[in-house]
């Protein structure tokens, strides 16, 4: 479904992909792993279309997607839940939802994609003339995916959808990961909780300043690398 051949990108002259290479097949859920400034939320960004690499290439269902716009990119079927969630304050959870099926325009798929949503986050019924502002973070959170959801995306990219939430909302939203996967969407999951994303994700990738260390199944992973020495400097060797 994704192929990443090669890609590198910079900040100015500070290199943050080194050469990354990786796929993902349709229905997996693959999952981005390694420190802070290893590079995962820039390699999402890069296939979003927000940032530009310097080289290499990235093919979605056989097109290429380097040079085209973030609207082409979901138009395409690629959906985004930034760190820090990114809804629209200033907005109902009604509204933040509307932009979110915006490459739709239908109305009636619209009323109907909303039942399914509230069957997922029953709180976003409760609260869908409220301001997104006025929510908790458990909810914002909710809302950030419930709105990529609404693009009917092909691949779901979700950048440390966990941060900053209390532990029993973390729970819920591990589980909402779990249940996307079960129902067939596929994931692209940077998470810096690490043993619980290696529990539900199919295959995973090690990123370290840039570049990938290390892939495989996550059974693979934790019998070839140290995962906390790996968050501390270290590595197994």
């Amino acid at each position: 479904m994704l192929v990443i051949d090669n890609l590198s990108a910079s900040y100015g002259a500070i290199t943050a992909l080194r050469g990354v290479s990786l796929e993902i097949h349709s229905g997996e859920l693959v999952a981005l792993i390694g420190v802070n400034g290893a590079g995962k939320s820039t390699l999402l960004k890069t296939i979003a279309g927000v940032m530009r690499p310097t080289q290499g290439k990235i093919t979605f269902q056989g097109e290429a997607l380097i040079g085209r716009s973030p609207e082409e990119i979901i138009r395409r079927g690629i959906a985004m839940v930034p760190e820090g969630r990114d809804i629209f304050a200033s907005l109902t959870v009604e509204e933040n939802l509307r932009l979110g099926a915006f490459v739709r325009h239908n109305r009636t798929e619209f009323e109907k994609d909303l039942n399914q949503i509230f069957g997922l986050f029953p709180i976003l019924n409760e609260r869908f003339h409220q301001l997104g502002g006025t929510l908790s973070g458990g909810e914002q959170q909710q809302l950030a995916i419930a709105r990529a959801l609404m693009s009917h995306p092909k691949l779901l990219m979700l950048d440390e959808p966990s941060l900053g939430l209390a532990p029993a909302l973390v729970d819920q939203i591990f589980d909402l990961i779990r249940v996307l996967h079960q129902q067939g969407t596929t994931i692209l999951l940077v998470e810096q909780n690490v043993d619980r994303t290696l529990d539900i994700a199919d295959r995973a990738y090690l990123l370290h300043t840039g570049r990938v260390q290390i892939s495989g199944t996550p059974q693979q992973l934790r019998s070839h690398v140290d995962i906390e020495s790996v968050y501390l400097g270290g590595e197994k060797q």
